[in-house]
């Protein structure tokens, strides 16, 4: 880990983040401008070698589907794992291991039909008891999952999370060997969606009571989706291969996956540049300049369903009982620049939580509308109100996982906190898996970087993050008229009414201001001209087993 004094002015740090951005762009241009024919004479004819090398970002921090978090872990387990429901391409909701499924009258009870052809990867059969083992292991608290709230519309779902009740006491159950029924609390219109997140997928129950924990290792992983795995060394790679036993075999080109650690931005780009990698986790901020003259037409933007924000520790001073000082530096920070200057990539400045989503109109903080000088002459009163000023100024720290934009995006932070309102800043970067089990925590931390990306296109995929019960509230946020507005929409069949109570919700949480809101996200990545059956979707998910490499 790293810890570093800040005292620098906004104009300095804006500065030389921008000189930063000059760099490193020399050399040639990426694979596109070499002539090189892809997919032969036809455009259409296959690579020898059906090899796809993925960019991954940081080292996964498990693809148990139960207990990981994180986008890294969850890439590599919707190539592991099938849920009931699978997506398109294009993010549609398709059948996955459920071929079929009728919802009753009352929006209350769900039957599955299952794929009768569905195997796990060591060739046993695949039965709806496989499932009902699963979603109560996904539940019960023995399995420290932090990710029990998705699954929090099925009927005793939150009491069996709590301990309350024994998970047997869940209401799912196998009418027969390929029958699944799930019995909801109320009315959940994207409960469907819910089951595309690894907090659903099933697990190979054998292999679980005879590994433990080791059962995600490699020769110990039992798994239903199109690839198995067969390598993961840690800090450099993960390595698939092609799952004989799935039901969709006939229709999966690729052979192998591989998904690489590329946490350093910079050396992610050279890898690719050196067709060492397909396709990129993301691009660096500061030379999105030379990509977009250079390697334009391997570029991929797309709107992304995801919000990155600061989460101020609630539960510990000095933001505990403070929400004027919290408030004070959200409206501190130009938003605008950090998007225009910073990440420049399309980003949209978040003035509330909840990206744009299907059938929801997001809240925003009153002062969006104000001008930025406006906003910084109220932080600065704020600030005082709270106790604060540069013969008291505050003293804090931002935390943030390694990576070059993350450190960016902090030290502009810090230097804005510091000229408008003389606040002293620390930053501090840990690994990911240490930086989340220190966020998790909520003791050595004061402001610690976030993001959320939507488990599924609704906003109670963000409401719910924010609840007081929630294993992934960062912030310790906890509102007992917050809380009830989110459990009355999950159980509200208008539509109307429903987006009315989150619309709601989201309003009262910003006029707590737990967290700073910073900007939406957007997808931004490279993919060789070779790879076929890349769609951009809003989600950003994508299997492998839709993609196939071209000759080239």
């Amino acid at each position: 880990m790293t810890v570093t004094r800040l005292r620098l002015s906004l104009s300095l740090t804006l500065t030389a983040l921008m000189l930063a951005a000059c760099g490193g762009g020399g050399g040639e241009a990426g694979s596109a401008s070499r002539g090189a024919p892809v997919g032969g004479a036809s455009g259409q004819e296959l690579a020898a070698a059906q090899v796809l090398r993925w960019g991954n970002g940081a080292e996964p921090q498990t693809i148990d589907p139960h207990r990981g978090e994180g986008v890294p872990g969850s890439n590599i387990q919707r190539d592991l794992f099938e849920g009931l429901i699978n997506e398109a391409p294009n993010g549609d909701l398709v059948p996955g291991s459920a071929v079929a499924w009728e919802i009753s009258d009352d929006l209350l009870t769900y039957t599955f039909e299952l794929r009768r052809e569905a195997r796990w990867s060591n060739g046993d059969p695949m039965t709806a008891e496989d499932w009902v083992y699963s979603l109560r292991r996904s539940l019960d608290p023995k399995t420290l999952s932090r990710y029990t709230f998705i699954l929090s519309p099925i009927l005793n779902a939150a009491a069996v999370a709590a301990g309350e009740l024994p998970p047997a006491e869940l209401g799912v159950r196998a009418i027969d060997d390929y029958t699944l029924e799930i019995k909801l609390e109320g009315p959940t219109p994207y409960f469907l969606g819910l089951l595309t997140h690894a907090t659903s997928f099933a697990v190979h129950r054998a292999s679980v009571e005879t590994h433990g924990d080791r059962f995600t290792r490699p020769g110990n992983l039992v798994s239903n989706g199109a690839f198995v795995l067969d390598e993961w060394v840690v800090q450099s790679h993960v390595k698939l291969v092609r799952n004989p036993y799935y039901w969709d075999n006939a229709n999966t080109t690729l052979e192998e996956v591989w998904f690489y650690v590329t946490e350093d931005q910079s050396a992610e780009l050279r890898r690719y540049r050196a067709d060492e990698l397909d396709i990129t986790y993301t691009v660096p901020k500061r030379q999105m300049d030379w990509i977009r003259e250079n390697v334009s037409a391997e570029m991929k933007f797309a709107p992304y369903l995801g919000s990155y924000y600061y989460a101020f520790n609630t539960i510990r001073p000095p933001f505990e009982d403070n929400p004027k000082l919290r408030r004070a530096l959200s409206l501190a920070i130009d938003r605008d620049i950090i998007t225009r200057e910073i990440t420049n990539a399309g980003e949209i400045p978040a003035f509330g939580f909840v990206p744009p989503v299907n059938g929801y109109e997001g809240q925003q903080m009153p002062e969006a509308a104000w001008t930025q000088a406006e906003r910084e002459a109220q932080a600065r009163r704020l600030y005082a109100e709270a106790g604060y000023s540069p013969a008291n100024p505050l003293r804090t720290e931002i935390m943030y996982n390694t990576q070059e934009d993350h450190r960016r995006i902090a030290v502009a932070i810090a230097a804005m906190w510091n000229e408008v309102l003389g606040v002293e800043v620390s930053i501090l970067n840990q690994e990911w898996k240490v930086f989340l089990d220190t966020r998790r925590q909520k003791i050595d931390t004061q402001v610690v970087r976030n993001g959320w990306i939507g488990d599924y296109n609704d906003a109670n995929s963000f409401a719910e993050l924010m609840l007081s019960t929630s294993g992934l509230n960062d912030a310790g946020y906890a509102n007992p008229a917050y809380d009830a507005l989110v459990h009355a929409a999950s159980r509200e069949g208008d539509l109307a009414r429903r987006a009315d109570l989150l619309q709601q919700a989201e309003a009262v949480m910003l006029e707590d201001m737990p967290v700073l809101p910073i900007y939406f996200y957007v997808t931004t990545r490279l993919v060789k001209p070779w790879v076929g059956g890349y769609e951009t979707n809003i989600m950003d998910h994508h299997r492998s087993k839709n993609f196939l490499i071209l000759e080239h």
